[in-house]
């Protein structure tokens, strides 16, 4: 039984074959037409399709204005590609606190962590589960700077009905291997604006606007860089994927969330063990199914030595010397880190898997 699962429709296979033998394989019609299905599926007008997500938040974070020495307030539960981000963009990571019963970031912690020099906030979905959104954005409006949304994992969520990605100014994807829809590596950075919209394209291919530099008579683009870009953009490989995956997506996040469903209601009472809460405001893409342990080391080899795999799949990274090492009083994030470890929930779990996994977690350890 795998902790992940790598889906790969026929579908994709059939449109990656047509795309090798076309012998166009950079960014073309296909990267567009997979950001057309982007907007469709989030209810979206502006995304821009990426070469990651990481790629993404950098990205965002320029839109947003943030300089050297600018301060970005985010978690300390996420990968450390959310707080590398901040310092590619010469910011200054400051870590808030989280709430123990979600992993995500705490409103009330962002409000004590704004300052004169805060330039942004950025609000990871823990395991696909949504931040409480409305209240960081109240805070950002306060202060005027922007929410970017690190929703790597929360591709298909929604939030008081509307999908994230459709919600604050920046929010970034992850199509990375292992999530819900791979394009094999990608990502991509939905906007509110159009003017946000367009600097990104632009930036997000060495600051040259591919739509309007064609070639002279003499084989080059033409064109006169104006901002600062990156080598950013996806390519129709990478999008020919994306488009064969996510049609399948509508069925296999519904097949997930019946697993978490199972899972939280044959989990609900086991001794030493907490489920992470649930609002009936929001839904999970539940690309991990986090659940808070006493004694995680004695879960971790019960469930293993039943072939069930499990992974705190990320720590806090404050703890990493780049990021200046652990921020002190974060009391809910030492909790978490103490207690957090996750399940395996993907559609590559049969009926039977479902039920080995709760029975040996019932089971006790």
């Amino acid at each position: 039984m795998p902790f992940f699962h790598t889906h790969i429709s026929s579908n994709a296979l059939q449109r990656v074959r047509e795309v090798l033998l076309s012998g166009w394989v950079s960014e073309g019609k296909l990267v567009k037409e997979f950001e057309d299905k982007i907007n469709q599926f989030l209810n979206c007008k502006f995304s821009v399709a990426l070469n990651s997500c990481t790629s993404a938040l950098h990205l965002a974070l320029g839109l947003a204005g943030v300089t050297q020495g600018d301060e970005v307030i985010l978690p300390p539960q996420t990968f450390v590609a959310t707080g590398l981000a901040i310092l590619m963009q010469g910011g200054v990571p400051i870590f808030s606190d989280i709430q123990y019963e979600t992993g995500n970031i705490c409103p009330h912690s962002i409000r004590k962590k704004v300052t004169e020099r805060t330039k942004a906030i950025i609000a990871v979905h823990w395991g696909g589960y949504p931040c409480d959104i409305d209240e960081i954005n109240r805070i950002a409006e306060e202060h005027d700077i922007p929410v970017i949304e690190d929703a790597a994992h929360a591709f298909g969520a929604s939030y008081r009905g509307k999908s994230v990605g459709s919600i604050s100014r920046f929010t970034a994807f992850s199509f990375q291997a292992i999530k819900h829809i791979t394009t094999g590596d990608g990502g991509a950075l939905c906007c509110l604006n159009k003017i946000d919209y367009d600097n990104a394209r632009i930036r997000r291919w060495h600051g040259i606007d591919r739509n309007s530099s064609g070639p002279s008579i003499l084989g080059e683009r033409e064109y006169n860089i104006k901002t600062l870009g990156y080598k950013y953009h996806m390519n129709d490989y990478a999008a020919a994927l994306g488009l064969g995956n996510i049609k399948d997506f509508p069925n296999n996040l519904k097949r997930i969330r019946g697993i978490a469903n199972i899972y939280r209601k044959e989990l609900i009472n086991v001794p030493g063990l907490k489920l992470l809460n649930y609002n009936d405001d929001r839904e999970s893409a539940y690309w991990l199914f986090t659940v808070l342990v006493k004694n995680r080391i004695g879960f971790i080899k019960k469930l293993k030595s039943h072939g069930i795999p499990t992974s705190v799949v990320h720590l806090r990274i404050d703890h990493n010397d780049i990021f200046g090492g652990i921020t002190p009083n974060l009391f809910n994030q030492e909790k978490f880190n103490r207690h957090q470890v996750s399940i395996p929930i993907h559609i590559g779990l049969t009926d039977t898997d479902i039920k080995n996994v709760i029975n040996c977690i019932r089971s006790g350890w």
